[in-house]
Formats: structure tokens, C-alpha cells, sequence
């Protein structure tokens, strides 16, 4: 027959047990997983954005529109545009 003391034993370790894991699991995802979700979001985040805005470039009627906005893009973004290579250099 088990007593008191053994049951209370048994119910302590498991709270311990069960904090232990919780306090575990509550730190791998406040310092590694989060963190790392957050990340790959603002990626395929930004890389929504961008296949977005160069769609709506390419449907712009004829090349001086197209540099003009991507000119407006690259100062927007703090970017130095390159007239003679058509790109923008962010530093």
C-alpha cells in the first residue's frame, strides 16, 4: 500500500517535471524558434513585395516610365541609381 508521503512525492515531481519542461520549451522558442520564424517571414515577405513592385514595372507603357520609377525605388530605399548600368547600389 502506498502512503500519503509517496503520492505527495509523486505529485510534486511531476509539477517539477512538468515546470522543468514548460521553462525548457518556453526558452528554445523565445531565443531560437521565434526569432528565426520572424525571419524567414519578413523574407518571403520582402520577396512578395518586390516580385510585386516588378510586375507593376513591366506593365508600365514604355522604358522612361519603367527608369523613372525604378529611379523613385532606389532613392525611396536610400540607394545611389547608376544611370549608365540602369541599377541602384543601396549602401
Amino acid at each position: 500500500m502506498t502512503s500519503i508521503g509517496d503520492v505527495l512525492k509523486l505529485g510534486a515531481g511531476a509539477v517539477v517535471g512538468g515546470l522543468l519542461v514548460f521553462i525548457i520549451y518556453s526558452t528554445l522558442n523565445t531565443v531560437w524558434w521565434l526569432p528565426a520564424a520572424e525571419q524567414r517571414g519578413r523574407a518571403i515577405e520582402a520577396a512578395e513585395a518586390t516580385a510585386a513592385t516588378n510586375k507593376a514595372i513591366g506593365e508600365l507603357s514604355n522604358a522612361a516610365d519603367q527608369a523613372r520609377v525604378r529611379r523613385r525605388l532606389c532613392s525611396e530605399r536610400g540607394g545611389l541609381y547608376d544611370f549608365a548600368a540602369n541599377s541602384c547600389s543601396i549602401n
